[in-house]
């Protein structure tokens, strides 16, 4: 079935005055991975908040807990916590993953591949190899892996979105940024890639936000000098996420979108 699409190589933004229709994600059920902080774990609590049900994956089942009693707290759909060490995950592991939220859940209109890693600030003739697989393991090989293992459940749906995290360093390296601009180049290329073996067949839309500077533990890390309070926080982000989720964007695949 041909889902329409608009393609480009520039990248997109949301109007400025957009604003998500309260049932935007009315009975939905999205994966959100890393979870349990920043940029996450605000979209797993917006999503629960615009009425999907929310499945939490991250390696700390404490943090996920934390997001789970808050989602549960503030009156929203009960999520579910899905505990996944993301470095040390296998083909199996994924498989395994797929066969409990099919038992469990019955399909997925969403999955949002938010968890990576920054790896080393520093040039390539120091970088650590060992360091460098990790990143690649996490920012890529995960990503890749599991939306391989749960596309059959995003083809239950009418339609399901899927939405890579990107970054401006992957769309134009530079020094020092290493294995996280190599692997951010890798997943909007995998995004791309995707979308356009996709659109012919299914319904399923996929795309990419780069959140750009954001107030994160990770952004604290690269830029330990910045000062956190003049930074955009996640919440500024989220009608960005819940459009690429909802039924508002159901032409849109394809795209690398700029959170700002």
């Amino acid at each position: 079935m041909s889902n329409p699409t608009v393609n480009s190589d520039t990248p997109s933004t949301l109007p400025t005055d957009y604003q998500p229709p309260a049932d935007a994600l009315a009975d939905k059920i999205i994966l959100v991975t890393g979870a349990g902080d920043g940029i996450g774990r605000t979209a797993a609590m917006t999503y629960a908040a615009y009425g999907a049900t929310v499945i939490l994956l991250g390696r700390t089942l404490s943090k996920l807990e934390l997001v789970y009693d808050a989602i549960e707290a503030a009156g929203h759909k009960q999520p579910a916590i899905y505990p996944m060490n993301l470095e040390g995950a296998t083909e199996k592991d994924y498989r395994d993953m797929c066969n409990t939220l099919h038992d469990e859940f019955g399909r997925l209109d969403g999955i949002l591949h938010n968890a990576s890693i920054l790896g080393d600030r520093t040039g390539i003739r120091n970088y650590a190899a060992d360091t460098w697989q990790r990143v690649m393991q996490i920012n890529v090989n995960a990503p890749f892996m599991m939306t391989q293992a749960l596309l059959p459940l995003l083809e239950k749906p009418e339609h399901a979105a899927i939405v890579f995290t990107g970054s401006s360093v992957g769309r134009h390296g530079r020094a020092y940024w290493g294995a996280y601009a190599a692997s951010k180049a890798a997943t909007e290329n995998m995004m791309q890639t995707l979308a356009d073996e996709l659109e012919e067949i299914t319904t399923i839309r996929v795309n990419s936000i780069n959140p750009g500077a954001t107030r994160t533990a990770m952004r604290a890390v690269a830029y330990p000098a910045e000062n956190p309070s003049e930074l955009k926080t996640p919440e500024d982000h989220m009608p960005l996420y819940v459009y690429l989720m909802g039924q508002d964007s159901l032409k849109i695949t394809g795209q690398c979108f700029n959170a700002q």
